[in-house]
């Protein structure tokens, strides 16, 4: 009997109080009054149960030290929501030429979904299908917003009017992605002299042209910018199955003016750096992919076969590399090429 007597003491200090009532008590967090609502136990009479308010006192005070309630153990969700801060790009303003289908769009996407607002350029009359349905999954929670202008970039004087306007109306512009391009798979003996030029202009002069724009607009406005220009991994390497000398030497012009611009730019205002960088993805398969494809049957197969996963890429697989790049995370790389891609054995 005095092995029980202990037990009985505690019994008249909380008297015949249920589970339910107990928990409920650990805190008032409304997930443990949800718990205690719906707790059963079938160890404790109910009829035994009587009103907690007149013995809760003593229980509280007959203890030693009460748990802390839940909500102290768990992280505060205002800072919860700064984890990876430096890849938020509420409020940044951000151009990405060829952003109507395709590459730039998912990496626009990727922009718009960290809070950015981004406007589209491409010569297309409208965007492509694709593209509503990105925008109307982009809702309002985002932050951010995407737009579209029809722009082409070879047009240098309306680049630069349109870049313009989007940094006066919003007094700032953050960053730049170039994505905008053309690809023409064809011999070097059949490729005509007019094809080259079209080629360069779209590739090479209307790259320079937009960022030349994009970075008069962040000097004026004094933001650190971040300038990303889509090269290839053809502009690193000749590989085998893709016979086009004119877009592959294309892309590695690209990546030379990214060093080029990243050494010019980087110290030109004061504390305000603008960062340039050049990403080279590998095959993807895009619409301008999809229509080589059709051309040449045979090519798919190639182009599989010739890397390490025997898989194109899709779009969505470079949205990380351009945040990266886009935003806080990357602001001491310049001057930099982001090789996104493997490479085969049948590549020189």
């Amino acid at each position: 009997m005095s092995l029980l007597a202990p037990r009985a003491k505690a019994f008249r200090y909380c008297p015949r109080i249920t589970a339910a009532a107990a928990v409920g008590h650990v805190s008032n967090n409304r997930q443990h009054r949800y718990l205690s609502h719906h707790l059963h136990t079938s160890f404790i009479n109910p009829s035994w149960s009587r009103s907690w308010s007149s013995s809760s006192h003593r229980c509280a005070t007959s203890a030693k030290t009460d748990p802390p309630p839940i909500h102290e153990k768990l992280p505060d969700p205002k800072k919860v929501a700064f984890r990876f801060r430096e890849f938020d790009l509420n409020g940044k303003i951000f151009v990405v030429t060829g952003g109507g289908r395709g590459l730039g769009l998912a990496l626009a996407e990727a922009l718009v979904e960290a809070g950015g607002i981004v406007y589209c350029l491409d010569r297309l009359n409208e965007p492509d299908k694709e593209f509503k349905v990105v925008k109307d999954r982009l809702g309002p929670e985002y932050g951010g917003s995407l737009n579209f202008d029809k722009v082409d970039v070879r047009e240098a004087g309306n680049v630069d009017r349109v870049v313009s306007e989007i940094a006066d109306k919003h007094q700032r512009l953050d960053g730049l992605i170039a994505a905008a391009g053309v690809q023409l798979v064809q011999p070097a003996l059949d490729y005509a002299p007019e094809r080259v030029m079209e080629m360069l202009d779209i590739n090479y002069k209307g790259v320079y042209c937009s960022a030349q724009s994009c970075a008069r607009q962040m000097i004026k406005y004094g933001c650190s910018g971040s300038i990303l220009l889509v090269a290839s991994m053809s502009g690193l390497i000749a590989n085998r199955g893709f016979t086009s000398s004119v877009y592959n030497s294309s892309k590695a012009a690209v990546c030379q003016l990214a060093r080029s611009l990243a050494m010019e730019w980087g110290q030109i205002v004061d504390g305000k750096p603008i960062r340039v960088n050049s990403l080279c993805p590998g095959n993807i398969l895009t619409p301008m992919v999809e229509q080589n494809f059709k051309d040449d049957p045979k090519l798919r197969a190639s182009w599989e076969n010739g890397n390490m996963l025997g898989r194109l890429s899709k779009p969505s697989e470079y949205r990380g590399a351009a945040l990266f790049a886009l935003s806080d995370a990357s602001t001491f790389m310049t001057g930099s090429q982001m090789e996104a891609t493997q490479l085969g054995s049948e590549d020189v």
